[in-house]
C-alpha cells in the first residue's frame, strides 16, 4: 500500500535529478494507517494493512465495538492462515502474531492523526457524519497525511471539501470481505 501524490509525479516527471524523484517518494511511504470504523468493512480493511506490514490503529466509538472488532480480526487471520500456511503451521502462527502486533485500537481518533500518514473513513454511509469526522481530523493530521473514504455511495469531492486537504483526499473503496476480495477502487 505505498501511495504518490501529484507532487511526487510532478517531481519524477520534471528534469530534477532521480536523486530528489526518491526522496520526495521516500516521504510519501504510508507507514501509519488510521482506520475509522471497527464494522465489517473497518476491521477487514485493518487486517489487511496491518498484514501488509503497516502500523495500524482501528478506531471506533466504543471499546466493547474494538473488542469486537479484534476478535473478528482473529478469527479472520486463523481462516486466512488455514489456507496460506496449510503446510507451515509455524509460519502461519506467526504471520498472526506479527499482523497482530502491527494492529491497535482507540476510542479517541484525534488523538491518533497526529502521527498518521493515511486516513481510511469506514463509518456509516451519512454526509453529514462524514464531513464531520474529515473536518475535525484535518485540524489534527499532519499536512502530509492522506484523507480516503471507503464510501460507495457519496461524491468524493463533497467529502472532500470538508477538509483543507482536496489534493490529499480519495476514494479507496474496498469489497466485501476485504481479507478475501483483491480489488480496490481508486
Amino acid at each position: 500500500m505505498a501511495f504518490a501524490t501529484r507532487q511526487f509525479v510532478r517531481a519524477a516527471s520534471s528534469s530534477s535529478a532521480a536523486a530528489a524523484a526518491t526522496a520526495a517518494a521516500k516521504k510519501l511511504i504510508v507507514k501509519h494507517v488510521t482506520v475509522i470504523g471497527g464494522g465489517l468493512m473497518g476491521a477487514g480493511i485493518a487486517q489487511v494493512a496491518a498484514a501488509s506490514g503497516h502500523t495500524v490503529v482501528l478506531v471506533d466509538q466504543s471499546d466493547e465495538i474494538l473488542k469486537k472488532s479484534t476478535k473478528g480480526i482473529e478469527e479472520s487471520l486463523k481462516r486466512v492462515t488455514k489456507k496460506k500456511f496449510a503446510d507451515k503451521p509455524e509460519a502461519g502462527a506467526d504471520f498472526i502474531e506479527k499482523t497482530l502486533k502491527n494492529l491497535t485500537t482507540s476510542t479517541d481518533a484525534v488523538s491518533v492523526v497526529h502521527s498518521t500518514d493515511l486516513v481510511i473513513e469506514a463509518i456509516v454511509e451519512n454526509q453529514e457524519i462524514k464531513n464531520e469526522l474529515f473536518k475535525r481530523l484535518d485540524k489534527f493530521a499532519p499536512e502530509h497525511t492522506i484523507f480516503t473514504s471507503n464510501t460507495s455511495s457519496l461524491q468524493i469531492t463533497q467529502l472532500a471539501n470538508s477538509t483543507t486537504r482536496q489534493d490529499r483526499f480519495g476514494g479507496l473503496h474496498f469489497f466485501n470481505p476485504v481479507p478475501v476480495m483483491k480489488l480496490v477502487e481508486v
